[in-house]
């Protein structure tokens, strides 16, 4: 066991915010923290770090346990360059290994019967247990695996001071990755990462030894990492085994099992208080009265399971179905100011299809989607009667001058204010939120009545722009399953892979110039990705790997025939040591590689064959040792 807490509770300015909180993790588990906005996710993580202290109940952490702590927004100010930041956390290591080196130095020139020599193989033995034991030998490797895998790669003397918010974020999560502490807490981790690199983080976490607690949003990572679910709600924690998935069926069958527990007891204590009252008075009857009502005071009542707020609710619509073919690129040129995005693009969709435009960032995807909704070039031919309806993360359709109600109410004048109202409410918008202005609005708020707008268009081919930004997990939620009932045509960008995943039946990737069609799901797609990368990985270590060097064989007949001389054989030794000091050097340059860091089967055949060279190394010098 890690840590535990008991009965923990905590509020702010006699506001209650967490009741009562009791939970276990244990080494290696992997947890998920989730729960609405506001419900005290952060400040259940301060309390875990002892930032904050517990109003009443008890925390245990286990002595000597390393906590390493990723904030959502966390400020990494140093002067250091990027590598000289990560070696930091490998002085030791370096130390230790120096260390071994000036001891097999020091005991090449001792007397080997002196008293120092048998002080110094003491102190040998004990720095090589060490460094095993730290793995020592490859704390460089694992610094290029882990500044590769997050995109440091050829940023290595790069200073840390001159990096935005979001790349200290992430190279401060390098940091932690390289310190390895025995539980990692994450706040929202996958935010500032490309598609690329949450892939290889999900790995990396996949094999990670230590316990992992992570808040976020994003189900998919949810989905790969967690196996239990911590889910604050109501000041109240409860804990579900599985992943997100997982988590969403058991907490619907729970609450659906006390809702029925709770009615159940509600009819049994209405028949008890009838009794009672029609028989209390009557003398023939008064002591099974007064039993009744001892039961219904005695009585353990189940608690009515607060039921979550309903979320918005989203329904998109069409009068007319459009020609089988909906959109048509051919040869188009996007670019962006002085860059190029795309080149010689082709692209063709169909009636029904819904396809996720995905690619790193930069690569031109909503760029894509303003130039098809512009309608003004040649390259872009939309289909017979089809309609466009748009949705862009940036809103700025929207009036900001304008109440709630009337940046709708404008668009649809014929319409009658109950409807308008209606149609707002059911987005999410209610009566204390009509008469706001739009550019007060908060980015959740504004995403609501952005969708409100949208589904009003009546679209056949609808064109969305990282629609769930904003929107908390009931509200992403219930887009997905409108979008899923919608048998229009769909054109979107997402960087919420869930999201991806639930609706894409094909794949758009903007890559290198061109827009490459997967016709397939999400699923499918990054499996197809991950077998491409994993053969072009091959390919180039196969390539970078150097001609092995001719060694000389020193083991002749002549040599195995004078073995029994201690002197020819301490001088073959001496070769054999040189040969595989060479060998070592000749690995550890090619260890720097990024095609060999980003190869996790390769890196692992060469860290292993490094570790058999240090343990011929060591063997060969205590028989050189027993030799002189």
């Amino acid at each position: 066991m890690l840590l535990s807490a008991n009965k923990l509770s905590f509020g702010y300015a006699g506001d209650p915010l967490l009741e009562e909180v009791t939970f276990q993790l244990n080494e290696g588990e992997r947890v998920g923290l989730i729960g609405p906005n506001g419900e005290g996710k952060t400040t259940l993580l301060k309390l875990l770090l002892g930032e904050l202290e517990p109003e009443s109940g008890e925390l245990f952490v286990k002595n000597g346990a390393k906590i390493g702590y990723l904030a959502q927004n966390g400020g990494y100010s140093s002067e250091n360059t990027v590598e000289e930041e990560m070696r930091e956390i490998f002085q030791e290591d370096e130390r230790l290994i120096a260390a071994l080196r000036e001891t097999e130095a020091a005991i090449s020139k001792a007397d080997a019967f002196s008293k120092e020599y048998a002080v110094l193989t003491a102190k040998y033995e004990s720095l090589n247990k060490q460094i095993a034991a730290r793995d020592s030998y490859h704390f460089e490797v694992r610094i290029a695996a882990v500044l590769s895998g997050m995109g440091f790669s050829d940023r290595k003397q790069q200073r840390i001071n001159t990096m935005s918010g979001g790349e200290k974020t992430r190279l401060q999560l390098c940091r932690l990755l390289l310190e390895s502490p025995d539980l990692l807490i994450l706040d929202e981790p996958t935010n500032h990462l490309d598609v690329k690199t949450l892939f290889w983080l999900e790995e990396y976490l996949a094999s990670y030894k230590g316990a992992i607690l992570t808040v976020s949003h994003d189900r998919y990572f949810l989905d790969r990492i967690v196996k239990i679910v911590y889910e604050l709600e109501n000041k109240k924690l409860t804990v579900y085994k599985g992943n997100y998935s997982k988590y969403k069926i058991l907490k619907a069958e729970r609450v659906a099992h006390i809702l029925k527990e709770y009615e159940k007891q509600q009819v049994e204590r209405a028949h008890l208080q009838d009794y009672v009252d029609r028989n209390l008075v009557r003398a023939s009857t008064t002591k099974s009265a007064q039993s009744r009502r001892h039961k219904l005071e005695t009585m353990e009542l189940i608690e009515k399971p607060v039921l979550p707020p309903t979320p918005p609710r989203f329904s998109f619509s069409y009068e007319q179905k459009p020609y089988e073919n909906v959109l048509e690129i051919n040869g188009l040129r996007l670019t962006a100011g002085e860059t190029l995005l795309l080149e010689n693009c082709t692209l063709s969709v169909v009636r029904g299809e819904k396809c996720a435009v995905v690619g790193d960032n930069g690569t031109g995807k909503s760029t894509l989607l303003k130039r098809i909704l512009s309608k003004k070039d040649p390259a872009v031919k939309l289909g017979r009667f089809v309609k466009t309806a748009a949705y862009f993360q940036e809103n700025e359709n929207l009036s900001p001058e304008n109440t709630v109600l009337a940046e709708l109410w404008e668009r649809h004048v014929a319409w009658d204010q109950t409807k308008v109202r209606s149609v707002l409410a059911q987005s999410g918008l209610y009566e204390e939120d009509v008469d706001k202005k739009v550019r007060m609005l908060s980015g959740g708020e504004r995403a609501k009545l952005a969708l409100a707008v949208f589904e009003c268009e009546g679209g056949n081919f609808l064109l969305l722009d990282e629609p769930t930004n904003h929107l908390d997990l009931p509200a992403r939620e219930s887009l997905e399953d409108a979008l899923k009932r919608f048998d229009g045509t769909l054109l979107f960008v997402s960087h919420d892979r869930y999201f991806i995943n639930a609706l894409a039946t094909k794949i758009v990737e903007l890559e290198n110039g061109q827009a490459n069609e997967y016709k397939c799901s999400y699923a499918e797609y990054a499996e197809e990705k991950r077998k491409i990368r994993e053969q072009e990985e091959q390919r180039k270590n196969i390539q970078s790997v150097p001609a092995p060097t001719k060694t000389t064989n020193y083991r002749t007949k002549e040599d195995r025939a004078k073995e029994a001389r201690a002197k020819e054989r301490a001088r073959k030794i001496e070769k054999e040591i040189e040969a595989l000091e060479r060998e070592e050097e000749e690995l550890n340059l090619s260890l720097s590689d990024p095609a060999v860091t980003g190869n996790f089967a390769l890196l692992n055949e060469k860290c292993t064959r490094l570790e058999e060279i240090h343990s011929q190394t060591e063997k060969l010098y205590e028989e050189y040792e027993t030799l002189l």
